[in-house]
């Protein structure tokens, strides 16, 4: 994978998720009647999603560069692993007194930290080079 294809991954899998993380704000925020725009807004789901999926985009495209494509696997557990512990904030995060119901701020924050590596790595295919495994 070289750095053109890697832009592409980045842009296609950070677009899929930004769009799946404010699909399901919306969804979540019409469902149990909340409103948590004024901390989670589609411009901090998609920001977050960019960031995520240019950190795995470059350590894919440096694994590729390296030749070291065996480490890809070890790679996608480290992604699995930062996404998990990165609810730690969420947990941790101190919303305003004024906000209305927020336990359920977790419910819907939780889910979207996966978005960018589940984004990522179903887009990941269709990137791949034929010599690759």
């Amino acid at each position: 994978m070289n750095w053109k294809k890697g832009l592409l991954l980045v842009s296609t899998s950070a677009i899929l998720s930004a769009i799946a993380g404010t699909l399901y704000n919306q969804v979540y925020s019409k469902a149990f009647y909340v409103d948590f725009s004024t901390v989670l807004n589609w411009q901090g789901i998609a920001m977050a999603s960019l960031i995520g999926c240019i950190l795995m985009s470059v350590t894919y495209v440096l694994l590729f560069k390296w030749k070291k494509e065996k480490f890809l696997g070890w790679a996608n557990i480290l992604f699995a692993i930062v996404s998990f512990a990165s609810i730690i904030s969420v947990l941790s995060f101190k919303l305003p007194l004024e906000m209305e119901m927020p336990e359920l701020f977790p419910g819907l924050a939780i889910p979207m930290h996966f978005f960018p590596a589940l984004s990522f790595l179903t887009v990941y295919p269709f990137f791949k080079n034929k010599t690759n495994n």
